[in-house]
């Protein structure tokens, strides 16, 4: 095996705990990784607003990539290297669709999330824990209407994401929105649905960076255990799942780590960038 210059981490269910917090372990675990000249690259669905101040102020890192890869930003210099975002029509199309349905509702902007009032006074009853709630209230900026804001001149979105209380529902509103050209569809937790661009995932992002870093594939390593994480491991030179992954994530795998409750990602990465 060739080796590691550039790890890709998700955020939720790989890198941070339940309690969506960085273990001391994990920390510095990622700094040993970074002294040793080591690119370690947020790999998220989340918008760049979304990721920890834990996270980004470890120093040293310094690209991220958002909203399932529709934006890689180059932290350090506050730029954008790369984006391919869906137009303000295609996500009011969406919006439509969703919004027959009992949703939670938000769209990414420039790195920012926004959603509806009435839906972030709701969202207890679409998430698990109150850690995942905690998150999107502190994250997501509120608006009176998602549609209206999507009419302002110029804008491009990053990302539709929806959760659902009804898995029936939520099979009804995919076949939908499958019908809709020019897009893809993934999802992180059994009643999300996130929607890009066409060819818009993890895998394309963390492979366009390596280029732009004169990284090779064979020298890329990516942990991850949700669908929007599958690509990014088949992408990847090594493809790591987290013991807590779905099925079809660690099937596609070259390796199966700890869950992220034992510090699943600093222990693949002692093993396979630091031995």
């Amino acid at each position: 095996m060739k080796k590691i210059k550039l790890i890709g981490l998700d955020c939720d269910g790989t890198l941070l705990n339940d309690n969506k917090e960085l273990t001391e372990y994990s920390r510095e675990v990622l700094q040993r990784a970074i002294a040793k000249g080591i690119h370690i690259v947020i790999a998220t669905g989340r918008p760049l607003t979304g990721i920890p101040k834990e996270v980004l102020s470890i120093e040293g890192i310094r690209y991220a990539l958002t909203s399932n890869g529709a934006r890689i930003v180059d932290i350090m210099e506050n730029k954008v290297i790369s984006e391919c975002t869906m137009a303000a029509k295609t996500a009011r199309k969406l919006l439509h669709i969703f919004s027959a349905y009992d949703t939670y509702k938000e769209i990414f902007i420039d790195g920012q999330g926004y959603a509806s009032k009435e839906d972030l006074e709701r969202i207890d009853e679409y998430v698990d824990t109150e850690s995942m709630a905690r998150y999107v209230r502190e994250c997501r900026e509120e608006v009176e209407n998602l549609e209206e804001l999507l009419k302002e001149d110029g804008i491009r979105v990053d990302k539709v994401h929806v959760m659902f209380c009804n898995q029936s529902e939520r099979m009804k509103a995919l076949a939908e929105v499958r019908k809709v050209e020019g897009i893809t569809t993934t999802f992180a937790i059994s009643n999300n649905i996130e929607v890009n661009m066409l060819d818009v995932d993890k895998g394309q992002g963390l492979l366009r960076l390596g280029r732009l870093l004169g990284i090779k594939r064979e020298e890329i390593m990516a942990c991850g255990d949700g669908m929007n994480d599958l690509e990014m491991l088949k992408a990847a030179g090594l493809g790591v799942a987290m013991e807590n992954a779905m099925d079809e994530v660690k099937q596609a795998a070259d390796y199966i780590t700890d869950t992220n409750e034992n510090n699943g990602v600093a222990k693949a990465i002692e093993k396979f960038a630091l031995a």
